[in-house]
């Protein structure tokens, strides 16, 4: 792969911990991030966005949560597709292509009456999700074009999940305040507006615009043939269904505690800790291999998960939503650290894509496997989390020697696909 020179800051002296803020002094790192945060806002906005725009129409309860769940699945499944894209034509064409296009469905769905057009609606929906920028993927591509450092590198993909995080806090808030405003109409407008100018500033930063994937010869399956990236992904599927029916258990607590606040409170405390979480974790280098941190880390993830089972009262409820949160970053960071040693360089995107449509696929999974609990039984739905999480673990470490195999890269010879720990 080729890039034009890029300018770097003098090197980080020896022993030296990484700083965020050495990360963010980097030459357009601060453009890229600023970017892939505002466009990957239409993710968390939509699905509220959705269901405020089909209620506020007169439409049921059941075609808004099928419209906002039609986006969030399509949203997921299209990542893998853009992700090829881009690893083979570069990011103008990814990128540009399926924000132009993603933006014209939420246009077109905000002058539509969904209640009375249920069926255009959901085509509309689903264009909006599976067009959805891989703007994640295209970031994790330019990481190591953009930062040497090993470390800072490290730091970078910190600051790229707990921006994630961030986006997850304040989309919906943003929603919500749009609402209230300028009305339901403009509502989706501004979904679509968000995403459009996302895009544009993350192609703005010369990285974006003068990477060029390297021409090869690829097999239809891409890097999914590796058995460690499918172990990987099995696992975040994993890691989604406990984010996603830890969303039910805090909608279910609210019920049974009478306490309408805990259905907010519950998912802004899982994503405070995964905020702190993956703040604390990128700032220095940890001991052991790829396998062990993500074994630990998905552990974590299932020990943070466990009080909820015990239905805790309503304050208790929302420091243990922290608890899982914590390890939550750090898991996503490890996991795609991990990818330089487990796909080829010319496979990044499709394989970040990868992992990023698992994580969603197991989000909406837990999130149907939790709604089949009794509607007043956190501990129900909190049995699903754990076992999303317990199921990570398993995988994990089942495939724990495939985690520390390093890619071929191509004309390597066999005798080179190891690499030495």
């Amino acid at each position: 792969m080729t890039t034009s020179p890029l300018m770097h800051p003098p090197a980080r002296p020896a022993g030296r911990t990484a700083r965020y803020r050495d990360v963010l002094t980097i030459r357009h790192v601060p453009r890229l991030l600023a970017g892939a945060v505002i466009g990957h806002l239409p993710v968390a906005m939509a699905p509220l966005a959705i269901l405020i725009a089909v209620r506020d129409d007169g439409g049921t309860l059941r075609l808004a949560g099928a419209l906002a769940a039609v986006y969030g699945l399509t949203a997921a499944i299209g990542q893998p597709l853009w992700g090829r894209l881009l690893d083979r034509h570069g990011h103008l064409l990814a990128l540009g292509l399926t924000s132009i296009a993603s933006t014209a469905a939420f246009l077109a769905l905000a002058t539509l009456h969904p209640a009375a057009h249920p069926f255009p609606a959901a085509l509309l929906a689903s264009a909006a999700g599976l067009c959805t920028p891989p703007l994640e993927a295209a970031l994790r591509v330019l990481w190591a074009h953009v930062v040497d450092d090993a470390d800072e590198r490290r730091a970078a993909l910190a600051l790229d999940a707990c921006a994630q995080e961030v986006v997850f806090i304040v989309g919906p808030l943003l929603v919500l305040a749009l609402d209230t405003l300028t009305g339901t109409a403009l509502v989706l407008t501004a979904t679509a507006a968000s995403g459009l100018a996302g895009t544009a500033l993350f192609l703005s930063a010369q990285p974006a615009r003068t990477w060029t994937p390297t021409p090869t010869r690829a097999h239809w399956l891409g890097p999914i043939r590796s058995a460690g990236l499918r172990a990987l992904a099995a696992a975040l599927f994993g890691a989604g269904i406990t984010l996603g029916a830890l969303n039910v258990v805090a909608l279910a607590a609210a019920e049974r505690h009478h306490a309408d606040y805990l259905a907010t409170l519950i998912p802004a405390a899982l994503a405070a800790g995964s905020l702190t979480g993956g703040l604390l974790y990128g700032r220095r280098r940890w001991p052991g291999s790829p396998a062990r941190q993500l074994l630990l880390l998905a552990g974590g993830l299932l020990l943070g998960a466990l009080p909820m089972l015990a239905d805790p009262a309503p304050a208790a409820a929302v420091a243990a939503a922290v608890l899982p949160g914590l390890f939550l970053a750090p898991l996503l960071v490890t996991g795609f650290h991990a990818l330089d040693d487990l796909v080829p360089p010319n496979s990044l995107a499709e394989a970040s894509a990868w992992l990023i449509a698992c994580l969603g696929l197991g989000q909406a999974a837990g999130t149907a496997l939790a709604g089949l609990a009794p509607a007043s039984s956190p501990a129900a739905a909190a049995a699903v989390a754990v076992s999303g999480a317990a199921g990570g673990c398993l995988l994990l470490w089942l495939a724990r020697s495939r985690l520390t195999v390093r890619a071929p890269t191509a004309g390597a010879s066999p005798a080179l696909q190891t690499a030495p720990r």
